[in-house]
């Protein structure tokens, strides 16, 4: 369907000098649907995502058109961007691997086109609405930040179970918990209220973005403990707004915080404990070292430089 859209929206006359699309887009059938009506167009893909390397709790094998989907979309744009180098590794695993299946083929070959065609193309954040507001700092113990999706992927067993044993040792800590909630939640939301009641400042979704932002800047600490993430920018939204990051030791965590603001498995509840007993504000000065390369102002000249390789 958004393929046909596309291709009647050019067909109409509208002027088009390329397109950029995401991972969502069928391309494949988007240019056979172009070459059909005689539109050769330059098309760049983005890919803030991979299925290959997407934590399914389904073991259903039709979750696999989707990992079919994104290669086959990479196989037909002409450019393409990772929003990380871990999103584009683990896309080049996972395609060489279900191209293995094909066993009565060799398709190994198309594994160095799409490399041919990569460039790694992080993301420009817009931090002005977190900038024009003022860090809130207040006296009491540090406020420890949760702001992810409520899914299965971001792993909130480990972050709740970790302050579940931090209150059970009488570590003072405040609390804020942030993100999107759906039909279907992880259990472990329905208990933190209960047991976590005399910590909390802030338990549930902002729908205004002032008010998301707002509390961001009551955050000291931020945490995530996601066993996928491809860049991770609600991480980086906090730690623009004055919270530590505190990160586990994969993912793309890795190219974007050094050593000492990741931990080892296991690890996050003795890290957490160091943390509170030796708590120090995170400097201005590492707050901008740490963002202001993922600010728009910043990347927004790496975009133009892609869009504008095939003459755009």
């Amino acid at each position: 369907w958004m393929a046909e859209k596309v291709k009647e929206h050019i067909r109409e006359g509208n002027r088009c000098d390329g397109i950029l699309c995401s991972t969502v887009l069928d391309l494949a059938t988007l240019k056979s649907l172009l070459c059909r009506e005689g539109i050769h167009i330059p098309i760049f893909a983005y890919y803030h995502e991979n299925q290959f390397a997407y934590p399914n709790q389904s073991q259903d094998p039709a979750l696999y058109q989707f990992s079919a989907l994104n290669l086959t979309t990479a196989l037909s744009a002409d450019h393409i961007a990772f929003n990380s180098q871990y999103n584009f590794d683990t896309f080049i695993n996972g395609a060489a691997s279900y191209l293995k299946k094909a066993v009565d083929m060799e398709l190994m070959d198309l594994i160095d086109t799409i490399r041919k065609k990569t460039t790694i193309l992080y993301p420009g954040v817009d931090f002005s609405l977190i900038d024009s507001q003022n860090k809130n700092s207040s006296e009491g113990p540090p406020v420890i930040l949760w702001n992810h999706r409520w899914e299965h992927d971001k792993d909130p067993e480990t972050f709740f179970q970790a302050l579940y044993a931090l209150a059970e040792h009488d570590i003072d800590f405040r609390l804020i918990v942030l993100g999107q909630k759906f039909s279907r939640q992880p259990a472990i939301f329905s208990q933190v209220k209960k047991k976590l009641r005399k910590h909390i400042i802030h338990f549930g979704y902002a729908r205004e973005r002032i008010k998301y932002f707002r509390l961001l800047g009551m955050g000291d600490i931020v945490v995530s403990t996601a066993v996928h993430e491809f860049f991770g920018i609600a991480v980086l939204e906090a730690v623009r707004s004055g919270c530590t990051p505190v990160v586990p030791d994969r993912l793309s965590y890795r190219e974007l915080y050094p050593d000492r603001y990741r931990y080892g498995e296991g690890l996050l509840k003795s890290v957490l404990i160091r943390m509170i007993a030796q708590f120090r504000p995170l400097s201005e000065r590492e707050r901008v070292r740490l963002t202001e390369k993922f600010s728009w102002q910043k990347r927004a000249e790496k975009f133009t430089s892609w869009l504008t390789s095939a003459g755009l």
